[in-house]
């Protein structure tokens, strides 16, 4: 495999077309102190932007190589002692067109209308804090990583916005306090700016203020230089968070029994962050609430070999997140499930940057069992004191860094893994990344809940490396992966261990003009073998991506795969495809993505025939109303095991499915209601199965929230959830009833 990927690499770059010459970065932009007073009401007439520095040269990437764009976008900027202003005018030919609804906080997405702003306050050129606003004036932010390219919307900011639609487009303002930011110590300073205006009409333009060249590998490096800021303010700031919450939750013994009496769980904490300098923030939390009041999306679990991920939400963990993104994703705070108190100290010391974390965990949710061609669960009860710690020091635009993360159990045996990564960018087209890490675990001696915990000692290692090179036309991604079969990480989310695998995805990129504004045919193969040599899984897959018009998302592959599946090795063939579309401002996406063909019944250990999909949409009746559906469905048909053969019937192992509608009304920027119904449901054949399972299974949950936000951490959050389970007789009975009340307040000095 890996003979295969270096001769194919080499070919590759023999035929790559040469890269169309780009203009320059604009020269470093001068910001001078604002001349006046801002109320930031979307007036931009006010005395304070006479005379702030100007940003009106911008570039559109979607059907030239950044050409002069179809409309006109103007940025004005300055600051004073305690913050940085920016003020946008987006000229529209049609103000009828723009699409600006009422959404919550973090959901201004590529659908609609927006501008965001990337600060790269550190001047480092690889990440960068992101700041958006919407014609309505709504907030969305987060942190764009060029490391890994990740665009991070956890992370939440402090700033104040405001936007107006006017006759010839809109315009909006934004006042970060300095605060929010993350610089270092230096006067006078130097950052790095990139303006964004989304502009979806026929097509999705980009339009930036800094040229984007066609198989760049990296967008904060491209930023443009702002100089001239002195004086910052390096005086503390001190934000004090408590809250008080209360949920009475009423069960029923079993499903279509009368529920119990409601037990009330009542929650006061603290958090507490402390900014000693403008480059260090301290996080203390005392019985933090850590509770979801965003629900998560349920997944189809059936026949499933590797542990399902889901996003972390949590504002505790999201200082300095960024530094977490690493190869290996060793550090996965979600299995941190409910600390008693945490603190932690993240910052940049000259070319460091550094988050050091400990918290004490009660415990809860289930512990990753990995291997080689599977992953199996165990609770998660008991006890434990876990910290992480993590430093990365750059040089130019490449970086080595150091993790440690460690979990003690009361009692029950210890986790520690140590390591170190790297990347190195030897030039604009070329990233090599690698990481290296070494386990050490003692697992609990408690043979009664799995036969893999018997206090045994396990120590190994885990090893990722990567190539991406990134052309105007040519372009792969070549990595190779080495995962000792003793290897575990508590902390993270490592499903897969006990393994040595080699992949490659090489394609080129064409950019027509017309209904697609870009195609990449590629081919993506995989080989993957166990400690021993044997076949894990190999498969190749011709793929096409196609984007164009109406922000048109299309990917098809053919997958020609083999995997071992409790040691018999099984071929299968079948598509995979995500096809979606931004049709308009009422109907603003609407898309679909699946497998269909051959399949294996994991459980069973044999090849069916079957077909999954998901559906989904987003439509909005008005500006202030939401609507999102979600639909999967997944069946497998399969032959019929000998001891059954004489059974009659047909031939369908399972259908699962997922049907979800979220209703959204947002009376203001501020406040919502929100109503989410979601019903989930598996049909089996026991008759199919080498093993009994229950014919059928499911429940309905649905809640209703109400929420009023004067900011991401001041916020009054009133709910209610009934969850349902089917009985003996198949009809949805009520099993829970909860009613859930939170306030929190953010005192700021």
């Amino acid at each position: 495999m890996t003979r295969l990927a270096l001769l194919l690499v080499a070919g590759l770059s023999a035929v790559a077309a040469a890269d169309e010459p780009s203009p320059p970065v604009p020269p470093p932009l001068a910001l001078p102190r604002a001349s006046g007073p801002i109320v930031v009401d979307g007036d931009i007439s006010d005395p304070g932007w006479k005379g702030a520095a100007v940003i009106d040269t911008f570039f559109e990437t979607v059907f030239g190589d950044n050409r002069a764009p179809s409309v006109t976008t103007v940025a004005w900027l300055t600051y004073d002692d305690r913050y940085l202003y920016i003020a946008v005018r987006c000229d529209d030919p049609d103000p009828r067109k723009i699409r600006a609804p009422y959404v919550d906080r973090d959901q201004v997405i590529g659908t609609d209308d927006n501008v965001a702003v990337f600060l790269d306050t550190r001047n480092d050129r690889r990440t960068a804090q992101e700041f958006r606003v919407s014609p309505r004036g709504i907030q969305a932010d987060g942190v764009f990583n060029d490391a890994s390219g990740n665009e991070d919307f956890s992370p939440d900011f402090y700033y104040d916005t405001a936007g107006r639609i006017t006759e010839k487009g809109w315009q909006a303002e934004m006042r970060i306090p300095l605060s929010s930011l993350r610089y270092p110590r230096a006067d006078p300073q130097k950052w790095g700016i990139i303006v964004w205006r989304n502009y979806p009409r026929d097509f999705r333009y980009a339009i930036y203020s800094s040229p984007q060249p066609r198989g760049a590998n990296c967008l904060v490096c491209l930023s443009r230089e702002l100089t001239g800021l002195t004086h910052l303010p390096s005086s503390s700031h001190l934000v004090v968070a408590p809250y008080a919450s209360a949920q009475d939750v009423a069960q029923a013994d079993a499903p279509g029994q009368p529920l119990g009496k409601g037990q009330t769980d009542k929650h006061v904490g603290l958090d507490v962050k402390w900014n000693p300098s403008a480059s260090t923030a301290l996080d203390a939390t005392i019985n933090p609430d850590f509770s979801q009041v965003e629900a998560d999306v349920a997944q189809i679990a059936v026949n499933n070999r590797f542990a399902l991920f889901f996003p972390e939400k949590r504002p505790f963990f999201l200082e300095g997140a960024d530094l977490f993104d690493t190869p290996i994703q060793a550090v996965y705070t979600r299995t941190i499930t409910s600390p008693r108190w945490g603190a932690r100290s993240t910052g940049k010391l000259g070319a460091s940057t550094y988050t050091v974390l400990v918290t004490q965990d009660r415990g809860g949710g289930s512990l990753i069992l990995p291997g080689p061609t599977g992953s199996d669960f165990a609770p998660q009860d008991f006890s434990s004191v876990v910290g992480i710690a993590r430093v990365r020091r750059d040089f130019g635009r490449s970086f080595l860094g150091l993790l440690f993360t460690g979990r003690e159990n009361e009692g029950q045996g210890h986790n520690h893994v140590v390591g170190t990564d790297g990347q190195w960018r030897p030039n604009d087209k070329d990233i090599l990344a690698g990481q290296l890490l070494v386990s050490d675990t003692a697992t609990p001696n408690r043979p009664d809940v799995t036969p893999a915990w018997d206090g045994r000692q396990l120590t190994s290692h885990a090893l990722d490396t990567s190539w991406n090179h990134s052309t105007h036309g040519i372009d792969w991604f070549a990595r190779y992966r080495d995962f000792g079969n003793g290897f575990r990480a508590d902390e993270g989310f490592v499903p897969q261990v006990g393994y040595r695998e080699g992949l490659l995805n090489a394609g080129y990129k064409f950019f027509p003009k017309g209904v697609f504004t870009f195609v990449r045919p590629f081919l993506n193969a995989e080989d993957a073998v166990d400690r021993q040599g044997k076949l894990i899984t190999r498969q190749v897959d011709p793929s096409v991506l196609l984007l164009g018009r109406r922000n048109l998302q299309a990917l098809v592959q053919l997958q020609l795969r083999r995997e071992r599946t409790a040691d018999q090795l099984l071929s299968f063939t079948r598509v995979s495809y995500l096809v979606q579309i931004d049709p308009s401002r009422r109907f603003t996406r609407i898309g679909a993505s699946g497998l269909a063909g051959e399949d294996v019944d994991v459980l069973n250990v044999r090849v069916g025939r079957g077909l999954s999909v998901t559906a989904f949409a987003t439509v909005r009746p008005t500006d202030h109303l939401t609507l999102d559906a979600n639909s999967a469905l997944s069946w497998l048909n399969v032959d019929r095991p000998p001891a059954n053969a004489a059974v009659t019937g047909g031939n369908r192992l399972f259908t699962a499915q997922v049907q979800r509608l979220k209703a959204t009304y947002n009376f203001s920027p501020r406040m919502f209601l929100r109503l989410i119904g979601q019903y989930v449901s598996t049909r089996r054949d026991p008759s199919l199965y080498v093993i009994e399972v229950p014919r059928r299974s499911g429940d309905f949950s649905g809640s209703a929230l109400f929420s009023y936000r004067l900011n991401w951490q001041t916020a009054l959050f009133v709910g209610y959830g009934d969850e349902r389970a089917l009985d003996d007789r198949e009809h949805l009975a009520r099993t829970e009833r909860q009613l859930f009340v939170k306030l929190s307040y953010a005192f700021q000095r």
